[in-house]
């Protein structure tokens, strides 16, 4: 294939049973349809596998969610039960399914989805042993994430990748402002026990503390308040406080996620026309046409992604500093494809 045309597999999102080595040898055929099949989507048994599964997922949550009401409980414990082994069955014959077609067995157990999915099933098993542990099934909302790969989604994955490096970015900050908030609640939940006492419901330092989080958040559950006329004022203070405080975290992840943002729309530019205002999954001018190529030189591929060496993608803003971890390649405009 020309190198020219030649596009890098697409590793992005969160796609980690994808799994894209060879088939060993000596592998029986009924193997190699399974993963076709399990962990493919691109035909129409795949597709149609997967959205069953998240059919299944879905009865079974919902099945979860009703056995944790106590009147449904009550009346329909057995059909319930009964549900819950049914599923916790088809997807233990899944799991087993996926770990006999998968070509690195290995790899796909220690995978994101491989944890999830053993742990979708475990707690069935446990519940037999310990009551109430079905109740973790809820875990299995995880195995939604699919939805991304089944439906063709990962665009999307990009705005959620540029979320993620903003949270990155203001952690330091985040966490101060966290110490900042929790020597606040020590110091007004201190007062407020010196204020108010015991008899008006501040029985403790730790409940007044849970009081002022909780008055301070502008929750107000209303299970403790101020009797005292200082304590009212007190609280009042710390309403508007909790007000000016609620904005602080807002700020600062926005401000780290305007300048991702920038630094993505500024680390690729046309070679022909030098515009570098384009959208961060851009993968041609918008100008003139010719493909856009990042700040290091490196053509993007056709989802607006950097292709690495071996094989997998490179974030754009990662290109500045380690250009050598992408694979260049020539010019091609769109009057020539």
């Amino acid at each position: 294939m020309p190198r020219s045309t030649e596009l890098a597999p697409d590793h992005h999102g969160p796609d980690f049973e994808a799994d894209d080595t060879p088939p060993p040898p000596g592998r029986a055929p009924w193997r190699d349809k399974a993963h076709e099949i399990i962990f493919g989507t691109h035909t129409p048994a795949g597709k149609a596998f997967d959205i069953v599964l998240i059919g299944l997922i879905a009865l079974s949550l919902l099945a979860v969610m009703l056995e944790s009401v106590e009147t449904i409980r009550m009346w329909f414990h057995f059909e319930l039960r009964a549900v819950e082994w049914f599923f916790t069955i088809v997807f233990t014959i899944e799991y087993v399914l996926r770990l006999a077609s998968a070509y690195e067995p290995k790899r796909y157990a220690r995978s994101f989805y491989g944890v999830i999915d053993l742990l979708a099933i475990l707690p069935t098993y446990i519940s037999a042993f310990v009551p109430g542990a079905q109740f973790f099934l809820i875990v299995r909302i995880l195995r939604f994430l699919r939805v991304f790969r089944i439906l063709k989604l990962v665009n999307y994955l990009s705005e959620a990748n540029e979320l993620g490096r903003a949270l990155v970015a203001s952690r330091r900050k985040i966490f101060v402002f966290i110490f900042v908030v929790l020597t606040l609640v020590t110091i007004l939940g201190s007062l407020m026990y010196i204020v108010e006492g015991g008899q008006n419901g501040f029985t403790s330092i730790p409940r007044s503390m849970y009081w002022a989080v909780v008055t301070l958040t502008t929750v107000g559950y209303g299970d403790i308040a101020p009797q005292t006329t200082l304590g009212q004022i007190i609280t009042t203070f710390i309403v508007i406080l909790g007000y000016g405080i609620i904005a602080v975290p807002t700020g600062i992840v926005t401000t780290e996620l305007t300048n991702v943002m920038a630094e993505a729309r500024r680390s690729s530019f046309c070679p022909a026309c030098g515009c570098a205002d384009h959208d961060t999954d851009a993968a041609f001018c918008k100008r003139c046409g010719t493909e856009i190529r990042t700040a290091g030189g490196v053509v993007l591929d056709g989802h607006g992604h950097v292709p690495a060496k071996g094989g997998g993608i490179v974030d754009a803003p990662s290109i500045i500093s380690h250009p050598e971890a992408v694979t260049p390649r020539p010019n091609r405009s769109l009057s020539g494809r």
